[in-house]
């Protein structure tokens, strides 16, 4: 499922805005901060200030240039609705999304807030998918506000899953990616913990996609749950038949 990207569950990522600052357990490892650091140190000019909020106007019509449609994750290195952008820019990106309606853009926040504040200010057109990091039941409440912005496709990831998520309640959300931390520092996941988040997911009819055990050598335990692989995505017209395409 990936062209340019390393990351399963997308195609291609799209950051015309770079950096981001902690606001969570989930952020303590951040694989965007640590690299980051790395292309600012080898001289990349679009890291220059490192993981700093950079916004980086002249890529904001970057998917017109691409015909053929494809999977978009949106700012990989940075966080959509951080408070330093402005909601110009913001809003300026979603115009983009919308003109575009051959792709299909998936974005993450952990700043549910900020998103509904915007969220009736937003075309939310068919091609967005709208998500949110829930990473502990501390914050399963981001999955409740997420719920009430206007996205047609809602989607949780639990990644890096650091507790049982207990308390979340999946109704109304189409797709669930589980994941554990990976790298040196990782902190463990629990087997029960994503079995009982599967079960949520086929009660409510929420696609599940369980991405990675992770730990210190992430391809050595796979993503095998019980034996079997799931990878599910939304299934939702013209976006399933992409996905499926893909996978021939």
């Amino acid at each position: 499922m990936s062209t340019n990207s390393k990351i399963e569950w997308t195609q291609t990522t799209w950051n015309p805005i770079t950096g981001c600052t902690p606001i969570s357990a989930g952020c303590e490892h951040c694989y965007a901060a640590t690299l980051a650091k790395r292309l600012k140190a080898m001289g990349n000019p679009r890291y220059k200030n490192g993981f700093q909020v950079t916004i980086h106007h002249d890529l904001f019509k970057t998917p017109f240039k691409w015909s053929k449609p494809r999977m978009i994750f949106v700012n990989s290195m940075s966080d959509l609705f951080h408070e330093n952008i402005p909601d110009k820019d913001i809003l300026s990106l979603f115009q983009t999304m919308n003109q575009t309606p051959w792709h299909t853009y998936q974005i993450l926040t952990k700043r549910p807030d900020r998103l509904l504040e915007l969220t009736n200010q937003i075309n939310w057109s068919a091609n967005i998918w709208m998500g949110v990091t829930v990473e502990n039941n501390e914050f399963v409440s981001r999955c409740e506000d997420l719920k009430k912005c206007g996205a047609q496709v809602k989607f949780v990831s639990a990644e890096p899953l650091l507790t049982s998520l207990s308390d979340i309640k999946l109704n109304g959300i189409n797709w669930l990616i589980v994941g554990g931390e990976s790298g040196p520092k990782s902190r463990p996941i629990a087997e029960e913990w994503v079995l009982d988040l599967q079960e949520k997911a086929k009660k409510s009819s929420t696609a599940f996609f369980f991405k990675q055990w992770g730990g210190v050598n992430k391809k050595k335990t796979g993503s095998l749950l019980q034996g079997a692989e799931y990878k599910a995505y939304p299934q939702i017209s013209k976006y399933a038949e992409l996905i499926s395409e893909e996978a021939k």
